[in-house]
């Protein structure tokens, strides 16, 4: 116990030079956390949006479905099989039709995704309650962007021209009746959702779809040939990869912190042990062995992350506690960013990620502490008693 007793003496009896070091490392700890929490939760807000809106428990694609190449849509449908419909039918699954067609926003020509979409489903969170047709209107629900970027909104009528399953061109004139706020764009931009039955019906693609939806937390997945089950793993993999280079990113920042406060403390341990000869000399002559007074120099710089993690937790808890319950409010132009971020951001804490923290700047404050020291184990006690270094 003595030479951790001696060691807090000596690093609280330096004065400002170890609270300078202690402030830049405690500065490390609560930017380490933070960011990480941030991109986690940006991570998991994004997974979580993308879950409940678009991708439910996973999706059957059918063989030719290809969300990335809208050129094959018009052959990627099928009639949906029976393991499949009766997961449709017990309500754990709902049936999406999706095809090119074409509008004429004041005048202009624009490509869009015409959807079909189950108005009584409730596997995703779709307001598709809205697309029950009450008149002889076709009823049509889009997102805010999609209403941004061609000025419609609720009430209008608009013209909407699709080649159906034998290759003919038709229009018709469809009536928004809902404008929704998500923050998921692949459910939104370049988008009009209306009744499947009523798609069916004027594709000629009778009990056909695209691909289905499968309920959360569905349990039993059938093989069915001819559709593909893509699972959460797959579907969300774009926004693992995301959100991992964004953390790479966003280390290079704590990084640099770091480096900062290593350098201050090996300049501290060099100046130490270049002052503080005779000292060492003494505590040898006392009968302390080279490794002894290694360990103490070396607990000594330890020590500084110590301290640093002390003194993070004093301001740093507040800060990070009141930032998770009041959130980053995002400005809207990222909107456009393609990704599914609500309002505000809110970061995600975790105890591996506290605790991963901590041990890696002790880890590191530890070795660089060791480093100046070695040159103790060549030092001779005659030569420090006179203040020299071998």
């Amino acid at each position: 116990m003595i030479i951790p007793r001696l060691a807090l003496k000596n690093l609280l009896g330096a004065g400002l030079r170890t609270w300078l070091n202690v402030v830049v490392l405690s500065l490390s700890f609560v930017l380490i956390i933070f960011l990480q929490s941030l991109y986690k939760g940006m991570g998991d807000q994004a997974k979580q949006a993308k879950i409940d809106t678009e991708f439910g428990g996973g999706q059957y694609w059918h063989e030719s479905y290809d969300p990335f190449d809208p050129l094959t849509l018009e052959d990627a449908h099928g009639v949906v099989p029976g393991p499949i419909q009766e997961k449709i039918d017990e309500g754990k699954a709902t049936p999406i039709l999706v095809n090119q067609a074409t509008i004429y926003p004041e005048g202009r020509l624009r490509t869009i995704l015409l959807k079909g979409i189950d108005p009584q489903q409730s596997v995703v969170n779709l307001p598709s309650k809205f697309l029950v047709q009450e008149g002889e209107d076709i009823p049509a629900l889009i997102g805010a962007r999609m209403a941004k970027n061609t000025g419609l909104k609720m009430g209008d009528i608009i013209t909407v021209r699709w080649r159906d399953a034998k290759g003919t061109f038709d229009a018709r004139d469809v009536q928004i009746t809902q404008v929704m706020k998500t923050s998921v764009g692949t459910v939104d931009q370049g988008q009009i959702w209306i009744p499947l039955e009523t798609m069916r019906e004027l594709m000629g693609m009778e009990n056909e779809s695209s691909l289905v939806v499968v309920a959360k937390d569905t349990e039993e997945i059938p093989a069915v040939p001819g559709w593909e089950f893509k699972p959460l793993e797959f579907l969300l993999a774009d926004i693992e990869s995301l959100v991992k280079t964004k953390t790479a990113g966003g280390s290079i920042m704590y990084i640099f912190l770091l480096s900062l406060a290593m350098l201050a403390i090996f300049n501290t341990q060099v100046l130490s042990i270049f002052r503080r000869r005779k000292e060492m000399g003494t505590m040898m002559a006392l009968g302390f062995t080279r490794s002894k007074v290694i360990q103490l120099f070396t607990l000594e710089g330890a020590m500084h992350s110590v301290l640093a993690a002390i003194v993070a937790a004093i301001y740093g808890i507040p800060f990070l506690v009141w930032f998770s319950k009041t959130g980053w409010a995002l400005p809207e132009a990222t909107e456009d960013f393609g990704f599914a971020l609500g309002e505000k951001l809110f970061p995600v804490y975790s105890i591996g990620l506290v605790v991963g923290t901590v041990a890696l700047v002790l880890m590191v404050t530890t070795i660089v502490s060791f480093l100046p020291t070695r040159k103790i184990a060549r030092l001779k006690p005659t030569d420090a008693l006179r203040g020299k270094m071998s």
